[in-house]
């Protein structure tokens, strides 16, 4: 009977464990990855301006569409040069 309530309890604490994980993976370095991602989709679907020699960004404009693609305005962001 002891090893059966020995092996529930590491069950208990691993099942906490991941859930810990999850938690701190959603609320912290999702939302990151997420606007990395996104950043990244309006940066390659923008129009930039020409880079400076030697710089490292480039202002762009993002022309922002609904579903329907009708344009529902523009936004400006900033995107590495290439």
């Amino acid at each position: 009977m002891k090893e059966a309530t020995g092996e529930l309890n590491m069950t208990v604490i691993t099942v906490i464990a991941i859930a810990a994980i999850g938690v701190v993976f959603y609320t912290l370095v999702w939302p990151i990855i997420k606007n990395n991602i996104s950043q990244s989709t309006k940066c390659a679907n923008a129009i930039c301006d020409e880079c400076a020699s030697g710089a490292k960004t480039t202002s762009c404009v993002y022309y922002e569409y609904d579903d329907e693609g009708n344009s529902t305005g523009t936004s400006t962001i900033t995107c590495p040069c290439k």
